[in-house]
Parts: structure tokens; sequence; C-alpha cells
């Protein structure tokens, strides 16, 4: 159906569709360093990036028996995000994805996603973000005080998804025998459940002692709050919550890890952007801790935020399905395909970001972000777009922002001539071998 429109792609192959080439690319690419470039879409994504030269903007692979229609237009972008008519929901996520990041808000769909995004719409914006910033900055302060032991010296900053990621698992087969990831990644998803249910007692016991007449005010206790519920249309399961944790505890972690990462790579590389962010973190803060009246005024960093995430970001594809027969310009899409939207195609697209599109240049940001894209608001893709946005953007923002201040006030860097450059797609972009950075104090 898609030939016949002009929609082309590799051929499917029994079984596996195109997921042993994308294996055996992305083995190739992995297998030596590259050059301190950031001209990263080749390396992280090698079969989109081949692909995409033979086939065209959009085209047709398989997973396994899957068609999948890799989507790389803006416009075309927008419609399935936006989502206004209902006919792009949700992949459901599936094997160890699954079992890391459970089926919360980022995966789930109609009156559970309504209930659980009501609820985390209120613990990350306005006067509930702000009330996390000082855990925010107790965070920090920790991590500094033990930096303090490495002044002069090199430090570092930081499989199972990655390892099997495109292998395709023969449902019966894959029952009757587990692999050694299987079991692996079972303890692991039992030792996650059993920590979060440490932690729910733990709430509960010291709500109960203390008689607080709520479980707080961050999202946690949002959700504890709605465990509780006697009223059903508000009530949320005890597998629920744990959900939302597995979702919320990792994929923040993963996603604000990664960019802090990238964000001290580059300007470890860039010293003059360094000094320029120095100077305005001190002159707004002086050697306190930032003051979360403040943070939004720090224009400068924002610029080299929305560049790090633009580079680099976290996660570098936006799965959904086609639900129904849709028509889309001149194409008829049919149900049940998939859309891939990767996210680092469009990053680094020249078409869209001029041919610097591989430079580290946090001006282009200067004016916003509508003004570096010329309005086109699916070509920056950092958390998504339309209604399914990541609700914790500003968290994480804020979250790198804070960090980046304090680290800034009390260090310069630069790179440690052990660092190798090698990004590498595991949960999220990452140095496959590490980030090695020397540590001067100021």
């Amino acid at each position: 159906m898609m030939s016949s429109q002009g929609i082309r792609g590799p051929a499917y192959r029994f079984v596996h569709g195109n997921t042993k080439e994308i294996i055996n690319m992305r083995k190739g690419v992995m297998s030596s360093p590259m050059e301190l470039s950031h001209h990263i879409f080749p390396r992280i994504q090698p079969h989109i990036y081949t692909w995409m030269k033979l086939y065209g903007k959009n085209f047709i692979t398989w997973y396994g028996n899957r068609p999948q229609l890799v989507v790389t237009e803006p416009e075309q972008i927008k419609e399935i995000l936006n989502n206004k008519d209902g006919s792009y929901p949700k992949t459901k996520l599936e094997g160890y994805v699954k079992k890391l990041l459970g089926d919360g808000l980022v995966m789930t769909e109609g009156e559970k996603w309504f209930k659980l995004r009501k609820l985390a719409n209120h613990a990350f914006h306005g006067e509930s973000l702000r009330g996390m910033i000082l855990a925010m900055i107790a965070s920090a302060e920790m991590m500094l005080e033990r930096w303090r032991q490495h002044d002069g010296k090199e430090i570092e900053m930081a499989v199972l998804i990655s390892r099997n990621g495109y292998k395709i698992r023969i449902p019966l087969i894959g029952t009757l025998a587990k692999t050694s990831d299987d079991l692996e990644s079972e303890k692991l998803e039992q030792g996650i459940r059993d920590s979060f249910i440490k932690m729910i007692k733990k709430r509960e016991e010291k709500v109960e002692m203390e008689k607080l007449d709520s479980y707080g005010n961050d999202f946690f206790g949002s959700l504890l709050q709605a465990y509780h519920e006697t009223d059903k249309t508000k009530k949320i399961t005890i597998d629920d919550m744990i959900d939302e944790c597995k979702t919320f505890y990792i994929g923040g972690h993963e996603t604000t890890t990664s960019l802090l990462t990238w964000s001290i790579f580059l300007l470890a590389i860039n010293a003059d952007w360094q000094e320029k962010l120095r100077k305005e973190v001190l002159e707004l803060f002086g050697k306190q801790n930032p003051k979360p009246d403040s943070i939004g005024r720090l224009k400068t960093m924002s610029m080299v935020v929305n560049e790090t995430l633009r580079l680099y970001p976290p996660f570098v594809q936006i799965m959904r399905r086609i639900n129904r027969e849709v028509r889309w310009g001149k194409l008829t899409l049919p149900v049940n395909m998939e859309a891939f939207i990767p996210t680092i195609a469009v990053h680094h697209n020249p078409d869209i970001w001029g041919e610097g599109a591989h430079l580290f240049k946090p001006e282009r940001f200067s004016q916003g972000v509508a003004k570096a894209t010329n309005n086109n608001t699916a070509a920056f893709l950092p958390f998504g777009l339309g209604p399914r946005s990541c609700v914790g953007l500003n968290f994480a923002i804020t979250e790198a922002k804070v960090a980046l201040s304090m680290i800034l006030q009390r260090y310069k860097f630069n790179m440690s001539p052990n660092y190798v450059h090698s990004p590498t797609q595991l949960l999220t972009i990452c140095p496959q071998h590490g980030l090695q950075i020397m540590l001067h104090s100021l």
C-alpha cells in the first residue's frame, strides 16, 4: 500500500524484519570511537541516517513483522504529536523497557492517563515546583562535597535495554526458555518494586505517627493520597503507584543525568561559553546558592541548555501507533502501522538549523526556541510535543540549571586527556566510556 504511494524502504526479512541489519550497523559504528565532533546522528542511528539518504525523508522499516513509518518532516511530526483526532496513540512498552519503566504516565492511555496527568501537573508546576528547588540544592551540595577530594584531579561523570533493543522474541519460546538477561531483569524489577514498597510504608508510618493530615505536597505524596482515596474515580492501585515511581525516578534521573553530562562536556571544550555562564551565575547569585525566584533570569544558561538538548537529546526517538486509516496530505496511512520519529535526525537537519547544524552555537537560541526554529515548534523535540509532552520538562530544566550554577560557582573544568569521544544510546544518549574532566577550584 505504501510503495504504491511512493514510500519505499529496506526489504522485509522473514521474522526479524530489518532488526538484524540495524544491529549490525550499530555494532559497526560502535566498534571504534569517533573524532571530537557533534555530528553524532550517523553514529547513534546509523540505519536511519543511511536509509534517509536512500529512500528520502519518510520511509518504511520493519521491526519484526511490524511496519514502521519513519517520519522526519516537522509539519507531519506536529500533526502526529498534537494528535487532535486521536489517531496516533502511544505505542505499548514491551520487554525490558516495560519492566524498568512500568505502565506509568508516559505510556498509559485513556482515563488512567487523565487521572495521573492531573496529579503530575499539580506536582511539577508553579509553587509545587519552586518548593522542590531546596531539595535540588541540597542534593547538588552533597555531590559537590564529594568532589572536593578531586580538586586538581580527574573526575568521571557517569544494560540490558540497549543489549536487547532490536532482538525479536518469538512469544512461546520467550516464555519457555528464559535467557540470563530475562532472569537478571526479573531480579532487578523485584528489587525496584521492593524499594518503592519500603518508601510507601515509611511515608504512611510517618503520617500515622505524627497524625498529619496529608501525605506530603510532592508528587509521591499526591500519589499516596490517591492510593488511599475512598472515591473510586480518584483512587489508584498500588501497581499504578509503583509504575509512576518507576517512570519518574528512572526516566527523570536518566534525562537530567544525560543533560548535565553533555552540558559539562560542551562547556569543558568551549571555555568561552563556560566563562560567559560563570559570569552570569556570579552576577545573579554571587557565591550564594541559587535563589528560586532568580533561576528564570539565567538567559545565557537557557541558551546553552537548549543547544545541549538539540545536539545531544536524551531520548532519540518518539513512537506512536496509527489506530485507524488516516489521510496525510496525498498519502493514506493504514491502520496498525507505527510512526517512528527520530528526534536526533530532526535536531541535526541542516535544512532546519543551517549548515552549522552540527556545531555548538548556543546563540541560535538567543531569542528563544520559536525564533531558533523559525516558529517551527516540531523542529525541537527534546521533551516531545503536544498533549503527551513530558510533564517533567520544567523540573528537569530547573534541576540542571541549579546543578550547573553551583558547579560553576566552585570550579573551572576542562577535558581530561583520557576522554574518548564515543556517544552511545543506552536508555538515553551517554558517553560509552564515561566523561572524564579535570576540576580546578576557584
